[in-house]
This record gives C-alpha cells, sequence and structure tokens, in this order.
C-alpha cells in the first residue's frame, strides 16, 4: 500500500472515533430524570423520596394525632438533604399540627401538605420538595 491510501484510512478512522465519542457523550448528558412530557417514572419517585417517621402530638382541640407522610424531592441530593434536615421537618410538623382541629383534618389536610411543602422549600439549599403525601392518619 502506498503512504497515500494510509492517510486517507487512518484519517476516516480517527474521524469515526471521534464521531463515537461525541455519540457517547451526548447519550450520556441527556436527562434521564424525566420523561418527554415532563413527568417521572415512579421508580424515580420513590428513590427521591423521604417517608417520615410516624408523629404522634396534640391538637388544638386536645385531642391527638398520628400521622406520617412521604415527601418527595427533586433529586438524591435533595433527598439526603431533607433527611439531615429531619428535626426541622419535625418541628415544622408539631407547630403545625399544634395549630390545627379535629375538623381541619376533615376539609383541611392539603392546606397542611401544602404549608409543610413551603416551609421545607425555605430551608433546603439542594433542591427543593415537589411534593408531600400524607400516608397514614388516625385522629384520637
Amino acid at each position: 500500500m502506498n503512504r497515500k491510501a494510509i492517510k486517507i484510512m487512518l484519517s476516516i478512522l480517527i474521524s469515526l472515533v471521534i464521531l463515537g465519542i461525541i455519540a457517547l457523550v451526548i447519550v450520556l448528558n441527556i436527562k434521564s430524570d424525566s420523561n418527554a412530557d415532563g413527568t417521572r417514572d415512579i421508580d424515580e419517585i420513590i428513590e427521591s423520596s423521604f417517608e417520615t417517621e410516624e408523629i404522634t402530638t396534640d391538637l388544638k382541640d386536645d385531642r391527638f394525632v398520628r400521622i406520617q407522610f412521604r415527601i418527595v424531592t427533586d433529586s438524591n441530593k435533595a433527598k439526603k438533604e431533607l433527611q439531615k434536615r429531619d428535626f426541622q421537618l419535625k418541628n415544622i410538623l408539631i407547630k403545625e399540627l399544634s395549630q390545627m382541629e379535629e375538623e381541619d383534618f376533615k376539609t383541611g389536610i392539603t392546606n397542611l401538605e401544602n404549608t409543610i411543602k413551603l416551609k421545607l422549600n425555605q430551608l433546603m439549599n439542594d433542591g427543593k420538595v415537589t411534593e408531600v403525601y400524607t400516608i397514614r392518619k388516625v385522629i384520637q
């Protein structure tokens, strides 16, 4: 083979390798956190969510409530921060629950979830809380 053919084959080979590397970088950098329509897969939601301990506290009308939440964050980094802020979360829950009455749980549980979400997002540095779900509730 002559030198010219070797140079051409080498140029083609280098070009293919560069194109392969570029394609690999593009594929690896595409975010898999959300689907095309912006929704997240249930496995991703569970992976980035935090389940609180069951909390028992008194209400404003001298009743007791036992309640538990699942708090969904936008990333694993936010979940880890939320786990570290567990004591602040408990404080928020106790303060909010102590201002509620039994009737508030029948009509305003969504308001409580939204308040918790808002107050946690004010504390968060890495990421944010996207949803708060009440997963267990007992009033005594």
